[in-house]
């Protein structure tokens, strides 16, 4: 029998699973609209590839993903899409996101598809179609599974733990599943074990659900998977937890379960994998527990997209509502508006009212009790982080490991004082992001401010040596220029003489055109040609023997 290890802390909350766990899922069905956001996972939101009015199909891509980490969007039914535009999405700011919006066209018509031949391909090629399929964790945290199970060459998987513990109070979506599809379920699992090569496969489930453990069991039967009943214990769903209690190896501060040998998936996950490798369908629908204060607590399998008030009106609601909880009453969001839709990561819709929730006492002073720490199953110190968180000192968080936190709500529950921790937690990680997302702007910035500078240079300097090496080409192809003889001047002459120096250059140019001149005609010319010769010629010797007396005037003036 396997022996099983302890995580730090842990709490025992009422669990309020049995108003909706006995009762068999239902399909939900087709509701008016759906509302898709293209941000339904942990990484970069998906690039929309419809417009409106568009006519989609079931299963067609409504938005591709864009980088590593990230995943498709589907259209859950035909119809059309009546707008791409920002609605209010399921988060704790609750502010809107981008959605494509489809109405239903009651047709439910899927897109050609056809199971998947998994074995065949390659490993990576098998990952590229996970990830097109739109596949996340759906255990709550909507990793994208190809990202977890993309592993280096020489990364070694010793253990897959497939997750079934569903520890959250009044959730029992899990349950139901393994109850009703457990044969599934390890149709998935067997799709995870041929990407991670384990040398070992475990399947957690609490104590708390006996039926699902022996529907499991009698799936697994003749394989080599093992089902391991752990105690009920909050949060021993976590995934950090779950990996401490089934192998005793604790993830490192800011590590990945892989980088200790292990891969943890969900088994809604597995769920999903099975549903697209052995039918080619994408993730479209969820399953949710419906509770609280209805008439029929029920778990039902819903479109994503399906606005949460047609999800609530299945299960009929009572008199008295006080609000909603989307999620777990320990991790969940309290909402107001049920015209959120349901997303990947959407698990339970609880509807409040005073007599099951009670309105929170108001905060005190911490009173430094230390149970938040005895209770925190991270083994972190809330109290400390509590009082950076508030004094907005993030710097200080993260040397206390803020991000180890997972927002369990164990600290919070056992407070004496009712401080909201969680919301601290959450409101201090939220700052540092934004942070750390400005930062990345700025320096985004300054890069391409740098770059910018560096190609104004470059250009400068490329078209500098372009325009020297154009001028050298001109001079290179220039033909030589004649050299000029030496002028002639007259020895007796004064060097002052600027005069006859000019006069004296002026002949010795005019000797050297008459000397390099070409008649164009000297025969055979008319009388009238002759004639005008005559006279130049006249003309010429006449300025030659002005220019001959003003010279000797000029220096008999000088002797004078």
């Amino acid at each position: 029998m396997r022996t099983l290890d302890h995580f730090h802390g842990g709490i025992h909350p009422a669990e309020h699973k049995l108003e909706s766990s006995e009762l068999p899922s239902r399909i939900a069905p087709l509701p008016s609209l759906l509302i898709l956001p293209l941000h339904q996972h942990i990484g970069a939101g998906a690039k929309v590839q419809v417009q409106a009015g568009d006519h989609v199909l079931k299963g067609q891509l409504l938005a591709s993903a864009q980088g590593m980490v990230s995943a498709a969007i589907h259209a859950p039914t035909s119809g059309t899409v009546t707008a791409v535009q920002p609605h209010t999405v399921p988060h704790p700011s609750q502010l809107p996101g981008l959605c494509v919006h489809i109405e239903p066209d009651g047709k439910d018509q899927w897109i050609d598809h056809a199971p998947l031949e998994y074995r065949a391909i390659p490993k990576s090629e098998l990952l590229a179609k996970l990830r097109e399929a739109g596949i996340v964790g759906l255990g709550g945290a909507t990793f994208p599974t190809h990202v977890k199970y993309s592993l280096a060459t020489d990364q070694r998987i010793q253990t897959l733990v497939i997750n079934g513990a569903e520890c959250e109070p009044w959730i029992t979506t899990d349950d139901r599943l393994m109850r009703e599809r457990a044969a599934e379920i390890v149709r998935g699992i067997e799709v995870l074990r041929h990407l991670a090569e384990p040398a070992e496969t475990l399947i957690g489930i609490e104590d708390n659900k006996p039926q699902a453990i022996a529907a499991m069991r009698a799936a697994c039967a003749g394989s080599d998977i093992e089902i391991v009943t752990i105690p009920t214990l909050y949060p021993s769903g976590g995934e950090k937890q779950l990996i401490k209690i089934l192998t005793g190896k604790e993830v490192p501060s800011g590590g990945r379960p892989t980088g200790i040998g292990v891969a943890c998936s969900n088994v809604a996950t597995a769920y999903a994998i099975h549903r697209f490798v052995d039918h080619g369908e994408p993730l479209i629908s969820r399953q949710m527990t419906v509770t609280g204060n209805v008439r029929t607590p029920q778990n039902i399998e819903v479109l994503i997209g399906t606005p949460l008030e047609e999800l609530v009106r299945l299960a009929e609601p009572l008199p008295g509502a006080t609000g909603y909880i989307l999620g777990g009453p320990m991790m969940g969001v309290h909402i107001d508006d049920l015209r959120l839709p349901v997303v990947k990561g959407s698990n339970c819709i609880i509807v409040k009212s005073a007599k099951l929730f009670p309105p929170a006492e108001p905060a005190m002073p911490c009173i430094r009790c230390a149970r938040c720490a005895a209770a925190c199953p991270a083994d972190l110190q809330p109290q400390e982080l509590h009082w950076f968180s508030k004094a907005r000192d993030f710097g200080k968080t993260q040397e206390y490991s803020l991000f180890d936190c997972i927002e369990c709500g164990a600290c919070a529950y056992v407070c004496p004082s009712h401080i909201p921790l969680v919301q601290y937690f959450r409101f201090a990680k939220s700052e540092i992001w934004q942070r750390e997302r400005e930062t990345q702007a700025a320096e985004i910035a300054r890069e391409r401010h740098e770059f910018r500078m560096e190609r104004i240079e470059r250009e400068k300097r490329e078209k500098a040596e372009r325009l020297a090496l154009k001028e050298k080409a001109a001079t290179a192809a220039k033909p030589a220029a004649p050299i000029a003889a030496p002028v002639m001047i007259n020895p007796d002459a004064d060097p002052d003489d600027t005069l006859q120096m000019r006069i004296d250059a002026a002949m010795t140019r005019a000797k050297e055109q008459a000397a390099t001149a070409q008649p164009r005609n000297t025969e055979n010319l008319t009388p009238q040609q002759q004639a005008k010769v005559a006279e130049i010629e006249a003309r010429r010797a006449k300025f030659s023997e002005l220019a001959s007396n003003a010279g000797a005037d000029d220096e008999s003036s000088k002797k004078s």
